[in-house]
């Protein structure tokens, strides 16, 4: 396996090097990335006009991202921590569905976070009762990738920006965002010692070796599917509309 480590590595150009890594690599990767500027994130068939509070992010905009997978819809910010799996098929035994890859994923999880009260409800990660971490995934013929985003700590007005979404998992019985979340900061020691802790999970899984940033860029540039894009918003109209993707270190 692969490791990248990131730090305040954008969201969006993040999404950009996963989906290269996933059309044009092969190789079996980690990414981990410490916190990323203020954005929203949807997922592929996402839509802003039933997910976010368009008129309060009017008034305090930040970048609206559709990522090229599935899944629901979250702030991000310089206290989020992303964590990404892409794999061959072929790299466990077990069969790559979404099911047995959250179960995978989060026996890796429990143990890093070394916390009895971890545990996979539904398709999130969760804490108790209460949701730390959500997943989304995008399955290849060959290849496969599993992301997620992990709330070390927030800020409620950015969470204020979403609406409570149409379509809610069971186990969150209609409570708000405040009343649904919590963070990782007020159960671990420290993120460096949660990472620490991973890592060394990871060791004892896989033969492990660094990677850097420079040497995946090159990928950005070859030809291959490119679903990742910025929206941005009308604000005369609240309506959303959509932009070429920005250059990966552009303005």
């Amino acid at each position: 396996m692969h490791i990248l480590h990131l730090k305040n590595f954008p969201i969006y150009q993040q999404l950009q090097l996963e989906e290269a890594l996933l059309r044009l690599d092969d190789r079996n990767f980690c990414i981990i990335n410490e916190g990323s500027p203020p954005a929203i994130v949807m997922g592929i068939s996402g839509k802003p006009s039933e997910l976010i509070q368009l008129e309060k992010l009017s008034q305090n905009p930040i970048s609206i991202i559709r990522r090229f997978s599935g899944g629901g819809t979250v702030v991000v910010d310089e206290e989020t921590l992303f964590i990404s799996f892409l794999f061959q098929k072929d790299a466990h035994d077990f069969f790559p569905y979404p099911e047995p890859i959250l179960r995978w994923s989060a026996e890796i999880y429990k143990e890093a976070f070394g916390l009895a009260g971890f545990s996979l409800q539904e398709n999130d990660y969760a804490i108790g009762e209460k949701k730390v971490g959500g997943n989304a995934q995008y399955l290849r013929k060959k290849r496969w990738l599993h992301h997620t985003t992990f709330l070390w700590d927030y800020k409620k007005e950015n969470m204020d920006l979403l609406l409570h979404p149409q379509k809610t998992p069971k186990y969150r019985k209609e409570r708000s965002h405040e009343d649904f979340l919590t963070h990782l900061s007020v159960h671990l020691p420290s993120k460096e010692h949660f990472i620490k802790n991973f890592k060394e999970s990871l060791e004892s899984r896989y033969p492990i070796e660094e990677i850097s940033i420079d040497s995946l860029l090159p990928l950005l540039d070859e030809p291959h599917r490119k679903s990742t894009e910025i929206i941005f918003l009308n604000h005369l109209n609240l309506e959303a509309s959509e932009c070429s993707p920005l250059p990966l270190f552009g303005p």
